[in-house]
Parts: structure tokens; C-alpha cells; sequence
């Protein structure tokens, strides 16, 4: 598999939303697989910044060293992933210091499976969002569900993993962004530039049918 390149971003870029910016927020995440997903999905989607809590994947890191690595394409090489004490302080200047490319706008969006959180296919995504994830054991606490702007859930029978709710989220984000754009042709220098070396397929060209 080709490492992420900038091009590659820039291309995904041009994608959203003209002020988008989106940072995703794992709460105390204790898989170096499922960060490493999660890092590969922030490449996919163009995300601006990973930000996490907790020390339990930083420890896990350490010992399992590449041997877990799913972030095949690099993307933590162009994409921040930062460690943050606590997400309750979000909405005070002491964390906005710590991760400085956070719009002032920004909605805080917490994803998890809530008693009256809004189904995901009903929810209309803001342009700048940190979208908050529980861990891969645990749930979002009860103090930051409160503090959130909106809360949101995959309506799936049973729960996904950490990182497979991350790339759905995103997916939805940008087909949504996509529609709304009314960006619906297909891209072919986009998906050169992202599709493994051996993929070489197209599609012919029809003959119409007279």
C-alpha cells in the first residue's frame, strides 16, 4: 500500500465543506489497532487532528511497538494525534490552548449509543466539529454528554468497534457535505491518486442501445 501523500490530501480537501475542519476525539482508546485504524480514517477523510485522552494506548504503544500498526498508509506522519488531559476542560481556553487549529466555532459532538441521542442519518453535521468517541470498553461520561452540542449514534444492531464508528461517522460527514455540494461526478484523479498500485480496472464504455 502507497503512503498517504500531501497531494492525496489536498485532493480529499477539495471535498468538503469550503470552512470545514474536523478533529476527532478518542476518550481514553486502549487499542494501538484501533488508534491506528482511526489515524488511517483521519488520512481517508481529511481530518485536521486526532486528539486523545488517557494513557492506556500510549502504554500499549510502547510495548507493542509496530506490531499492531494498522495505519499502513503514514497518515500520523501528516496528521496530529495529540494527548490531552481531560475533555470536560474542551470548552475552557486551557485545552483550546493545547490544540491551537480548533475554530472558536467549533460544536462539540459526542458519538455513542445515548438514551435520546439523534439517529446518524438524521443528523445535519456542522461545518467545524470535534466529534467526541467512548472507549473501546466504556462509554462517554455522563458530565461530557451534558457539556456536548449534540450527541449521535450509528443505528446498528449491536455496537461497532472504535475505529469502524469513526469511518462511518466520516463517510456520513462527507456524503453528506458531497449532496450538499451537489459533488456527485466522479473524480478519476482522486481515485488514481488513492487506489492501490495494482488497481489498474476501468469502467467501458457503454454502447447505447438503439
Amino acid at each position: 500500500m502507497a503512503k498517504l501523500l500531501l497531494s492525496t490530501i489536498a485532493l480529499g480537501k477539495r471535498l468538503l465543506a469550503k470552512n470545514s475542519h474536523v478533529t476527532i476525539g478518542l476518550t481514553n482508546p486502549k487499542s494501538p489497532s484501533n488508534v491506528g485504524a482511526v489515524m488511517r480514517a483521519a488520512g481517508c477523510y481529511s481530518v485536521d487532528q486526532v486528539v486523545y485522552t488517557g494513557r492506556r494506548y500510549a502504554h500499549a504503544a510502547k510495548f507493542s511497538g509496530s506490531k499492531h500498526n494498522t495505519d499502513t498508509q503514514q497518515a500520523s506522519d501528516k496528521i496530529p494525534l495529540i494527548g490531552v488531559e481531560d475533555f470536560l476542560q474542551l470548552k475552557q481556553s486551557s485545552i483550546k490552548q493545547q490544540l491551537e487549529k480548533l475554530p472558536e466555532s467549533t460544536k462539540i459532538i459526542c458519538v455513542d449509543l445515548v438514551e435520546g441521542a439523534t439517529p446518524l442519518p438524521h443528523f445535519q453535521h456542522p461545518e467545524q466539529a470535534l466529534y467526541i468517541f467512548g472507549p473501546e470498553d466504556g462509554t462517554i461520561s455522563q458530565a461530557m454528554i451534558d457539556q456536548a452540542d449534540d450527541v449521535v449514534y450509528v443505528p446498528t444492531v449491536g455496537c461497532m468497534n472504535l475505529a469502524a464508528s469513526v469511518n462511518v461517522l466520516l463517510y456520513d460527514r462527507l456524503a453528506k457535505s458531497l449532496v450538499q455540494q451537489d459533488k456527485l461526478e466522479t473524480d478519476n484523479t482522486l481515485i488514481r491518486k488513492s487506489r492501490d498500485t495494482n488497481n489498474k480496472v476501468k469502467i467501458k464504455v457503454k454502447m447505447s442501445q438503439g
